[in-house]
């Protein structure tokens, strides 16, 4: 900016021009398109073709295509509204009880609130109702316990399908004992695919440039002004990406047995658009998987044990991940690798999480190699 004095209106006018499209910008987000398909979701071209046509109303007062999705979003789920219900907050000291791999657990934290969480482990692959009542603390007192307030489900769980019925008997219960129910249902469409019982996030999935609808807000001082052209995505969003779903499903149990053909451990099988894997079996590491397929003409990029395929994963992004894995296999085993549970075992392979993420530090030892 101009020093301090010499400022003139022209001047401010001139330095806050800023124009940050490049002249190749629609090539560069083609290409880039491609790039992160091998490895993330984004919005598509035609998505925001149509999300820009949509009404220009503030939603503090009146947001015309915001308010045709929310009345639709009401209607498909079978509710009166989907708008802000006013309710007493929640203090600590209190307690959350979720899955002990829930997302709340083991990436996001309830820091902000000061909430304990409490875990379930489920005797099954899924909480149902007796994991619950194991588990609740009912009652007021917080002398010496910490009352459950709020009680959290996350379906799908890791690509995992907890059943409609298992939600209701726990919401019933909750509801019951004047608990409040929290579903994160962030890759619930998948669950709508599979079931045809849907919900309300429109990011993981379908390909929307953010993620849940806007109920909450202005409860907390957010009001969202333009929210049509968001609005906009999320309808183009279920009407076009939500059929791709059951062919994200069919890609990724194909991912799933090509791995189990090479010899890779499944450690969570793929319900719905994940799937979870080790690959100590053919003694390979998630590094080394990790650093090849990064080497790829086009490039994958991966974490560690989990695989999430989405509705812009081409079929040739599975066959390319399935090969580096493979020539990985037929390397080790070139070079005398031979299999032995006793020795995994010995090894420490057997994981309380399934989640593996690969440290930067391993990382660099293999490329180093």
């Amino acid at each position: 900016m101009a020093a301090h004095g010499t400022y003139t209106p022209t001047k401010v006018i001139e330095e806050a021009k800023l124009d940050i499209l490049a002249q190749t910008q629609e090539d560069d987000n083609a290409k880039w398109r491609r790039q992160v398909s091998r490895s993330f979701l984004s919005p598509t071209a035609e998505m925001y073709v149509y999300a820009v046509r949509a009404s220009l109303g503030d939603d503090v007062y009146d947001e015309p295509c915001t308010k045709l999705l929310e009345q639709h979003m009401a209607k498909l789920t079978g509710k009166e509204a989907l708008s802000c219900s006013p309710d007493t907050p929640k203090q600590p000291p209190y307690s959350v009880l979720c899955d002990h791999r829930a997302h709340i657990a083991s990436w996001w934290t309830a820091f902000h609130s000061g909430a304990q969480l409490d875990y379930v482990i489920p005797l099954t692959g899924i909480s149902h109702l007796d994991d619950i009542k194991e588990h609740v603390v009912l009652g007021s007192d917080i002398t010496g316990t910490c009352p459950t307030a709020i009680i959290e489900l996350e379906n799908t769980l890791n690509g995992t399908i907890i059943p409609q019925q298992d939600v209701i008997e726990i919401s019933e219960f909750a509801h019951a004992n004047d608990i409040i129910m929290h579903l994160d249902g962030a890759r619930i469409w998948h669950v709508a695919a599979e079931t045809g019982t849907p919900l309300l996030c429109f990011s993981k999935g379908l390909g929307m440039s953010t993620s849940v609808l806007l109920w909450f807000r202005k409860l907390f001082g957010g009001g969202m002004r333009q929210t049509g052209f968001m609005s906009a995505s999320a309808a183009y969003a279920l009407t076009h990406h939500f059929p791709l779903l059951p062919g994200v499903h069919a890609l990724t149990r194909k991912l799933e047995k090509g791995l189990e053909e090479i010899g890779v451990r499944i450690t969570s099988r793929a319900e719905t658009c994940m799937v979870f894997y080790d690959p100590s079996p053919i003694g390979v590491s998630y590094a080394e998987i990790i650093d090849r397929a990064s080497k790829l003409p086009e490039p994958i990029k991966l974490g560690g044990s989990r695989l999430v395929v989405h509705i812009q994963t081409a079929e040739d992004t599975v066959d390319d991940f399935l090969a580096v894995i493979r020539k990985l296999a037929q390397e080790k085993k070139d070079a005398g690798f031979v299999y032995s549970e006793q020795q995994q075992k010995a090894n420490g392979v057997g994981r309380s999480s399934i989640y593996v993420k690969v440290k930067a530090s391993d990382l660099e030892k293999v490329q180093h190699q």
